[in-house]
């Protein structure tokens, strides 16, 4: 079977590749719902525990096998990948699940479903899946990368669920937690917890640490090791911003602590005409669009500043200001976009946080660009939003206003075109639109 053709249900290509990136992909039209891809790392048809479902809100397996990369526009439609380093999967590991989840509608809704098995280290085509047979479905396993003889191998599957993400992962031994509409304690589904013994009971006015009253007894045995601490299910809730429901409180999605990651993707919305303008060229040539994820920040001691490619000012995690600039990524449409991390650790630090971002170079405007902002915290629902369409020369766009509210830190959709004045800058126009009130000097990088 040729690399390029379409598989059928059922059928398989051995994949020779190291490592693989994982497509999904669908056309992008009015009213269909989100779809989301996942990943489940089995051994004989079960996940070991929670840790072996790889997605939105649990974007990284332990190993590094499996990874969530994230939603983003292309021309025909709209993608959500992974990447799969075969060669890092755990020897264990006989079956990576591929499955896609649709979030407010059905799959019948979704048009031009498939799913793109590609050669991650040069971006070569080697199966593809076309699911064009849904209804009612809400869930799918469009295939799977499995160990054959020492070997891997994708066979396309096409299976549909009924009961969406939440069914098609207790069917694979997952716990997920369901919204709680009481304050009774919510069960474990399957075993894959490992329950502790319960506490020992204090009588009263006795304090835990003070030895009970009873003759002494020799030194007893030394304790076995401690059981592991129980996790917590897997919650499959995430939250989309939009202009009716634009805020959302960190804490009330669990995330209040540890990394939380700041994803900026783009893509050309349509193609131009005149691709003799000095746009249409830039916008050609992706790699002379330059644009910069930026934060402005104020802290609650009353430091305020900017993180930012230009001028090296990337920041720091372990230290003022807690925000940190992976890089400067120049090419938005062949990689991960651009990323900035922020502590939730330190979040008692921060009083406000301004996510924005400019045009460096190649393009004089948002318009005709699509944008997608994804804040991923380590422990907690994913947030993301897209971007309007852009309608007035700007650029520089405020993306999302972070604050302080009593502790919680509190994600304002912003999506908020500004448009500089002649000789002001991009930076200069958000601080002043914004009221932080900082000297800006030119800067290069």
């Amino acid at each position: 079977m040729g690399a390029s053709m379409t598989m059928l249900k059922g059928t398989n290509v051995p994949v020779a590749a190291q490592a693989v990136r994982v497509e999904l992909g669908w056309r992008a039209t009015p009213g269909a719902p989100v779809v989301d891809g996942s990943a489940l790392l089995l051994v004989s048809g079960k996940v070991r525990s929670d840790a072996d479902f790889v997605f939105y809100n649990q974007p990284v397996h332990a190993s590094g096998a499996v990874r969530h990369e994230g939603r983003r526009s292309v021309a025909d439609g709209v993608t959500d990948s992974l990447t799969v380093d075969l060669e890092r999967v755990e020897p264990a590991i006989d079956r990576v699940v591929l499955a896609a989840s649709a979030d407010g509608g059905t799959f019948g809704q979704v048009t031009g479903l498939h799913v793109r098995i590609m050669d991650a280290s040069d971006g070569t085509e080697i199966a593809r899946f076309d699911s064009a047979d849904a209804t009612v479905e809400t869930a799918f396993i469009l295939g799977e990368l499995y160990r054959r003889q020492g070997a891997w191998k994708f066979r396309a599957v096409g299976q549909g669920y009924g009961s969406g993400l939440e069914g098609l992962a207790t069917d694979f031994g997952i716990s997920v937690d369901e919204p709680q509409h009481s304050q009774q304690p919510q069960q474990p589904r399957t075993a894959t917890r490992v329950d502790l013994p319960p506490p020992p009971q204090v009588p009263p006015g006795q304090h835990p640490q003070s030895p009970p009253a009873a003759p002494m007894a020799p030194p007893a045995p030394p304790s076995p090791p401690a059981a592991p601490p129980v996790a917590q299910p897997v919650r499959l809730t995430k939250v989309t911003l939009t202009k009716e429901a634009p805020s959302v409180s960190l804490a009330k999605q669990g995330g209040t602590s540890g990394a939380m990651r700041v994803n900026l993707n783009w893509q050309v919305r349509k193609q131009f005409t005149g691709w003799g303008s000095k746009l249409g060229r830039a916008i050609a040539n992706h790699a002379d669009l330059d644009l910069d994820l930026c934060a402005l920040y104020e802290l609650t001691d009353g430091r305020k500043g900017v993180v930012q490619a230009l001028g090296n000012a990337f920041g720091a995690l372990g230290q003022p200001p807690y925000i940190h600039l992976d890089g400067d990524d120049r090419t938005g449409a062949v990689s991960t976009g651009e990323n900035l991390t922020i502590n939730l650790d330190h979040k008692d630090r921060l009083r406000r946080v301004l996510i924005f971002v400019t045009i460096y170079e190649g393009a004089r405007s948002f318009a005709d660009l699509h944008a997608t902002v994804t804040l991923q915290p380590q422990h907690g629902a994913a947030i993301d939003f897209s971007l309007d369409e852009c309608t007035v020369p700007s650029t520089v766009c405020a993306l999302a206003l972070i604050t302080n509210n009593g502790g919680d830190l509190t994600v304002q959709r912003e999506a908020r075109y500004l448009v500089p004045e002649r000789g002001v800058s991009p930076q200069r126009t958000i601080d002043y639109a914004y009221g932080w009130g900082m000297n800006w000097t030119p800067g290069r990088k």
